[in-house]
Formats: structure tokens, C-alpha cells, sequence
């Protein structure tokens, strides 16, 4: 595993780290850190393009995928109707067991709404942006021919 992925599993305060370390050791060395950092946009001051919500929402995934692995694997286990589909570690009261299965197949509901409702979003917004292109071809005076020598 690379030392840029072990680093982003543990966020800004190991960039910062490393930031102050560099500074430390020898100063090019923390500015070139502080550079990168800034630069891939891992200090949150990059993304300001068109994939900044998806970056969001795929290190959003990846902390969800690393909690849901801290808690015993995958938490489903498929039917409602086999009773609690948690995986985990049973709490030893059984009421609470199928509370906590029921509020997380409830919010892994949601996010997967909200997921497809920003892919809905996307595609309208890019929708809209090739129509006014198209309307803006469409409209624009067409080309003198190019002189014969």
C-alpha cells in the first residue's frame, strides 16, 4: 500500500504531520510536501472541478466500506424475513439487535436514494449544458467559405 493511501486513511492531521515534519527536517522538503498536499487536493483546497462531488462521495464510500469492515464484514446478511441481518457482534439484547439492523438497513436505504438522486442531478445538469450548446450551434451564423486562390 502506498504512503499516500496509508496517509489518507488517517486524514489532514497526518498530512499536517507530515507537513510540519518536512518543515523540521529540512524546509524545500515540507514546501514540496505542502505543495502536493495542496495541489491533489488533499487539504480540501483542491477538486474545484467538474469531479469534486463524486471525490466526495467516493471517500465518503471508502470510510463507510473501512467502518463497515471495523464491524465484522459485510452487515448483511440478504432477507428481512430471516429476522436481524446483522453480522456483527451480537449486543446480548436481542430488542436492540433488530433496532440497530433496522436503523442500518434504513440508512443504507437513504444513502442509496440519495446516490441515485445525485446521479439524476448530474445528468440533468449535463443535459442542460449540451442542449445550450446545441442551441448555441444552432444559432450562431454559418461560416464564409473559405477563399479559392
Amino acid at each position: 500500500m502506498p504512503i499516500t493511501a496509508k496517509l489518507d486513511e488517517f486524514g489532514k492531521p497526518a498530512w499536517i504531520a507530515l507537513i510540519v515534519l518536512g518543515f523540521w527536517a529540512f524546509w524545500p522538503l515540507g514546501l514540496a510536501i505542502l505543495a502536493f498536499t495542496v495541489w491533489s487536493g488533499r487539504m480540501g483546497c483542491g477538486y474545484h472541478g467538474h469531479d469534486r462531488w463524486q471525490h466526495k462521495m467516493d471517500r465518503l464510500q471508502r470510510k463507510m466500506d473501512w467502518v463497515r469492515s471495523r464491524m465484522g464484514g459485510a452487515p448483511w446478511s440478504g432477507g428481512a424475513s430471516s429476522g436481524p441481518a446483522w453480522r456483527g457482534p451480537s449486543s446480548g439484547n436481542r430488542a436492540f439487535d433488530e433496532y440497530r439492523s433496522e436503523t442500518l438497513r434504513r440508512l443504507e436505504d437513504e444513502q442509496r436514494e440519495f446516490r441515485d438522486f445525485l446521479d439524476r442531478l448530474r445528468m440533468a445538469k449535463d443535459k442542460a449544458e449540451f442542449d445550450q450548446f446545441m442551441a448555441d450551434r444552432r444559432d450562431r451564423p454559418p461560416e464564409p467559405p473559405p477563399h479559392q486562390a
